[in-house]
This record gives C-alpha cells, sequence and structure tokens, in this order.
C-alpha cells in the first residue's frame, strides 16, 4: 500500500502521574532519520520508542516528541534531598577557599537532578508512554496511507497517459515508416545516376531500422505493468518506483532522438511531461 511520508499525529492519555502527550510529524527523506524529544522521566525509554518508531515507519524524517505535564492542582516536582546536601557541602566548601563566591538558592535548584517530577512507578509510566505511542503509530500510518492513496491515484493516471501516449505512437508508426520510404525513394529518383535496384533496397531498410521503435514500446509496456504491479505492493516501494522511473525517462529519450515527424516528437515531449509528473509525486512516497 502506498504511504506518503507526509504526515501528523497526536494523542493524550491521564496517568497517575501526569498527562502524557506525544506527536508524531514526518516529512520528505531519502531514508529514514528520527529525532526524539523525551521528558527526563522517560530518558530511559527513547531506544524502545526508536524500535517501535522504526518497525512501522522506512523512510522519511520523522520528529517524535512524548511531554509529560504534572496534574493540576498537584506539585509536579520534588527534591532530591541527597542530591542538594551534596551540592550544598560543595557549596561551603568553596565559600570557605573563595570568601567573596556567591552561591544562590536558586542556582542549586536548577543543577541536574535536584528537582525531579514525581514519579513513583517509572516502569508503569514507561508502559503507559508505549501504549500510548501504539496508538499515536496507528494513527500516523493511517495518515500517511491516506495521503499515499491519494498520491497513488494521482500516479495511477498519468501511468495510465504513458500507456495511452505509446499505444497511440504504434498507430502512426507504420505510417511514418511508409512517408519515409516514399520520401527517400523520391530523393534517390531524382539523382542523375540510378541505384542498383538490390542496393537501394538494402539502404532503405538500414534506415528505416534506425527509425524503428518497437523495442522501445514494448519496454514502455513492460515499466507500465511493472508500475502498476509496483502500486498495489504492500511495502515501502518510493525507492522501487524513483529508479522504474529512470527507465521510463530512457525510453523516452530513445523515442524523441529517433523522431523525424512531428507526431512522434510531440508524443516523445508529452511523455516526458507525464514522466516528470510522476517523479514529483513519487518523491513523496515512503
Amino acid at each position: 500500500m502506498i504511504r506518503s511520508m507526509t504526515a501528523f499525529a497526536g494523542g493524550e492519555r491521564t496517568t497517575p502521574w501526569g498527562t502524557l502527550g506525544c506527536e508524531l510529524r514526518s516529512v520528505n527523506h531519502r531514508f529514514l532519520e528520527l529525532g526524539v524529544r523525551l521528558p527526563d522521566e522517560l530518558r530511559a525509554l527513547e531506544p524502545a520508542l526508536r524500535e517501535r518508531v522504526s518497525g512501522r515507519v522506512a523512510r522519511g524524517k520523522v520528529d517524535l516528541t512524548v511531554r509529560l505535564r504534572a496534574p493540576e492542582g498537584e506539585s509536579a516536582l520534588q527534591l532530591n534531598p541527597t542530591r542538594l546536601r551534596e551540592l550544598s557541602e560543595l557549596a561551603l566548601d568553596l565559600d570557605s577557599r573563595f570568601p567573596r563566591l556567591h552561591t544562590d538558592l536558586t542556582d542549586l535548584l536548577q543543577f541536574p537532578g535536584v528537582l525531579q517530577a514525581q514519579a513513583n512507578d517509572p516502569a508503569a509510566l514507561h508502559a503507559q508512554a508505549l501504549e500510548l505511542l501504539d496508538e499515536v503509530l496507528d494513527e500516523f500510518v493511517r495518515a500517511r496511507e491516506r495521503e499515499g492513496a491519494k498520491l497513488a491515484a494521482v500516479i495511477t493516471e498519468r501511468i495510465d497517459g504513458i500507456a495511452t501516449l505509446a499505444a497511440e505512437v504504434r498507430t502512426f508508426m507504420p505510417l511514418i515508416r511508409a512517408g519515409q520510404r516514399t520520401k527517400l525513394e523520391a530523393r534517390v529518383a531524382d539523382l542523375a545516376q540510378p541505384l542498383d535496384s538490390g542496393r537501394l533496397e538494402q539502404e532503405l531498410v538500414l534506415w528505416l531500422q534506425k527509425l524503428d521503435v518497437d523495442e522501445e514500446l514494448d519496454r514502455l509496456d513492460s515499466h507500465v505493468a511493472e508500475a502498476r504491479r509496483v502500486l498495489k505492493l504492500k511495502e515501502a516501494v518510493g525507492r522501487r518506483l524513483d529508479f522504474l522511473l529512470q527507465e521510463f525517462n530512457r525510453e523516452a529519450n530513445t523515442l524523441g532522438s529517433k523522431s523525424v515527424d512531428a507526431r512522434s516528437s510531440a508524443a516523445a515531449v508529452e511523455l516526458k511531461v507525464l514522466i516528470d509528473q510522476v517523479r514529483e509525486q513519487i518523491q513523496n512516497i515512503e
């Protein structure tokens, strides 16, 4: 199933330690780049959170933010007396050595580990955070799939257009070859020295072979079939489609280089336009 790399999802849940909030947002990226922002109470949970996200998301620049808001009307912080005592003893020692040194209580409180959020059961809090992440991940993936369905519809429309153009080129290529043969024969007839009929036929065959695009059209049809198959796969297909698009572009360039008629030239240009439109959409696909 096609998934977009651009999405957002968020959610909250109330716990005994406060309100947990979780947000996931992502934009396009060649690979998976995951940034994580967590409160101190959940720092130890970062590897597990990363594993959960990477198990569901293959590509994109993803930002995961988890917040913990203390319950209203309750103190969000508590002192760590051991840490505060250590800092106090250190401050007194420094004061005795440096009389002009001034230690402020607010400075001590800002030192890491002095003030701690209340979390009497870290394991339970971590479990709640993981459950919330799973819920947000589900919505995040659904959002990617909804946007991906829109992208797939646009890409399918352009792929159908490529198939239609290839079919049209097949219909008028015999007319182009016949016209080129007639022109070449007319030019040979105007020559003062007539050519041997066998030699003339040989030169005609070589000339028309240079104009033949049947192989290119066959490969285009094959690429169209492959693109339609890939669009139905239930996995990340962005890179595969990107590589496939290079093959589309190669055939379109060859058609243009072999063109000797306004109709085939116009078809080659239109093919490139459709291919570029598909490429723009593929940049958003996981």
